[in-house]
């Protein structure tokens, strides 16, 4: 791209002096033939229009190529930036799970929606010893490339602690002291983390300041997992509290980011937590609640909607046991 913008200055710059060539040849010429009364009145004429309507034109006709090599400079640009997005989003798509893991007795779902080409939300799978699974959803403050690349630096930390700890709430605070350091200091990661026991049930968990997930046990309710931790990467030194519930059969669980609740429909009215744990309270039994859930938000916001945030929907759900 530099050295496309290179040729094409260098260019330019020859036309310049080619055009000012022109008018110093014509401007020292026509002065010194014109006393001569024996130059033909053809050669005048020559001079004249060189000096009145040739300048003109090639003005005319410099003045066109400057303006079709700065719409050509801005195509360039506008495609080379369309590149390198499309090079992020792939980058970024290979650091989403490639599938999702398959449990007996366990249902595991998903949906992920940037809101750009790519975002700062982001979820992962972790397989851990003695057949155990790691859950993270996360999400990165604001939305495109610096999101993308806070998120990355996010995720690949985790993943490196969380190999070696068995606590959530210790491997959120080994992944927020480092962070601390390498992001910029306006930007945090909120991050809720769990370990699945799918043989007990057990889901062992903490929360890095992330949206409450919720818990539907098979009746009209959605309970709050709660936990109390700082975002990653705010402060060092943060401590996590860490929670725990035992799922059974037909129990689901509902992760999430903010670009659910927060959406806005046309009056300006947020799609809302208290919508969100109505529908998980009254649906959470169905098997496609992430599917219901986004019906209902395209019904809220209506058609012509412009995605504000990411979007990151996982369901956890415990299916009836094989006899």
């Amino acid at each position: 791209m530099g050295a496309l913008v290179v040729a094409d200055r260098r260019q330019a710059t020859l036309w310049f002096l080619a055009f000012l060539g022109l008018v110093l040849f014509s401007s020292f010429l026509e002065p010194a033939l014109r006393p001569t009364r024996d130059v033909p009145l053809l050669v005048q004429t020559i001079l004249f229009v060189m000096n009145i309507g040739g300048v003109s034109t090639v003005a005319f006709v410099l003045l066109s190529y400057f303006v079709g090599q700065k719409k050509k400079l801005r195509d360039l640009e506008r495609a080379y930036l369309e590149q390198e997005l499309s090079m992020a989003r792939d980058i970024q798509q290979a650091l989403l799970p490639k599938g999702l893991p398959q449990l007996e007795d366990w249902k595991i779902s998903h949906h992920y929606q940037p809101a750009k080409e790519v975002g700062g939300d982001f979820y992962d799978f972790l397989e851990l010893e003695d057949g155990r699974l790691g859950l993270v959803v996360g999400d990165a403050t604001g939305h495109g490339m610096p999101a993308a690349l806070v998120m990355a630096t996010a995720r690949s930390m985790l993943r490196a602690v969380a190999q070696a700890y068995n606590s959530p709430g210790e491997i959120l605070r080994r992944t927020n002291d480092p962070l601390v350091m390498d992001i910029p200091p306006n930007m945090f990661v909120t991050c809720f983390y769990a370990i699945l026991d799918p043989k007990s049930g057990r889901l062992l968990y903490a929360n890095a300041g992330h949206d409450l997930p919720y818990l539907n046990r098979s009746g009209n309710d959605a309970e709050e997992l709660r936990a109390r931790g700082m975002p990653l990467g705010l402060m060092p030194g943060m401590s996590y509290e860490e929670g725990e519930v035992s799922l059974s059969e037909g129990n689901c669980v509902l992760f999430y980011s903010d670009g659910l609740v927060e959406a806005h429909n046309p009056k300006g009215e947020m799609f809302g937590f208290p919508r969100l744990r109505a529908l998980v309270a009254d649906h959470g039994e169905e098997r496609s609640l992430g599917d219901l859930l986004l019906e209902q938000l395209y019904s809220f916001t209506g058609e012509g909607w412009e995605q504000e945030d990411d979007i990151t929907l996982l369901t956890l759900r415990r299916s009836a046991a094989r006899s």
